[in-house]
């Protein structure tokens, strides 16, 4: 068995390069769209079209559909910030891509 697999150097050019990157990149568009996909549905889903039903849920004074749209687009959207570079710290070690030293140390 050779050792062109993530995590070793395979000679330029080879189809065992090109498929570990193809495997990377297919991975990393699956976590964006799903990601953006969630943003969309709060953002857009919540905020807009289900405003009516949700503005009949009272928190703290101000209608949930009220939050959605001013606030909750953007909350959502920074914990899919720190839920992305999660998936895609992890991605980067499975394909021996991380940018960390031997000892786990950010480079």
């Amino acid at each position: 068995m050779s050792d062109t697999g993530p995590g070793s150097e395979p000679p330029p050019g080879s189809a065992a390069e090109d498929s570990w990157r193809r495997e990377y990149w297919r991975r990393n568009l699956r976590y964006m769209v799903i990601l953006l996909s969630i943003w969309f549905i709060v953002s857009f889903g919540l905020g807009i079209l289900l405003v009516e039903p949700l503005n009949a849920v009272i928190i703290n004074g101000f209608p949930l559909g009220f939050w959605f749209a001013q606030q909750g687009s953007i909350y959502t959207f920074l914990l899919l910030i720190l839920v992305y570079a999660v998936l895609m710290d992890r991605l980067d070690d499975k394909f021996g891509v991380s940018e960390r030293d031997g000892e786990g140390r950010r480079l």
